[in-house]
């Protein structure tokens, strides 16, 4: 079913491709405000559209991404002409992020959200040992490794899949729980959990062996403990076009070099 909207918003990230690109859309279709545009076209890499999808999360509002960076995982191809065509047929995802509460060793507590993953890394040339607690109860007494990581599906062919973490359709009920170079338990290689559980990470040995969290680009020092669960009231929406949907983008994957 075809879309309707009004009014396009054209933003871009900082490299001098993208910025062109930008100028070269506005001359044709103008520019919205971002605040009054209907959708959001974002011109850049990942990177890029993660931060826009944070930046507009419960806001309504829809992005298109064009791919003006390097991988592009997250973006549609880049073309000027028929762009209003495209966006009025694209499809669009709904997506729930993380979301990281940390007790840190200052006293503090931080919270942030993550479209793609939180990830626990050791902080020093030690490994981190870290206890791992899926909905209240211990599932690894200790796990000696580099990190430790919860993907979602968005995220699940990103950092998660450099660690081989496993790969996740987009429509599947899951995250992935992916270490970072395991030491100890040797074999132990990850877990696929429902997206409704609740994770926690405890810090055995914070001080001798200090760790970090990141929600994608969001870092805390020093953490204790930190519980992560899929917030179910934020969304971020992202269009895609029909002949590269995500779904069909994550299938790709798992049958490329």
């Amino acid at each position: 079913m075809s879309r309707t909207f009004r009014s396009l918003s054209f933003i871009a990230s900082n490299t001098e491709e993208a910025q062109a690109s930008r100028q070269e859309l506005i001359r044709t279709y103008g520019d919205t405000d971002t605040r009054d545009a209907d959708v959001i076209v974002a011109l850049g890499g990942d990177g890029f559209m993660l931060q826009t999808l944070h930046d507009t999360m419960n806001s309504g509002k829809l992005i298109y991404g064009m791919n003006r960076g390097s991988v592009g995982f997250l973006m549609n191809d880049y073309a000027v002409d028929g762009l209003r065509e495209r966006i009025a047929e694209a499809v669009e995802n709904d997506f729930h992020p993380l979301q990281m509460t940390t007790e840190n060793a200052d006293g503090s507590t931080s919270f942030a959200l993550a479209i793609n993953e939180v990830s626990l890394l050791r902080q020093s040339y030690q490994a981190a040992k870290l206890r791992v607690l899926i909905d209240g109860q211990v599932r690894l007494e200790e796990l000696i490794c580099d990190g430790l990581m919860v993907a979602t599906p968005v995220g699940s062919t990103a950092y998660n899949l450099s660690a081989h973490g496993p790969i996740l359709p987009l429509e599947a009920p899951l995250l992935a729980l992916t270490p970072v170079s395991a030491f100890r338990p040797r074999r132990w290689r990850g877990a696929l959990l429902p997206n409704k559980v609740t994770v926690v990470l405890e810090v055995l040995e914070p001080e001798k062996r200090p760790v970090n969290a990141v929600a994608d680009h969001s870092e805390v020092k020093s953490v204790l403990r930190v519980e992560i669960r899929q917030s179910e009231d934020t969304t971020a929406h992202i269009l895609s076009d029909p002949d590269r949907s995500w779904s069909d983008r994550i299938l790709a994957e798992q049958f490329s070099d």
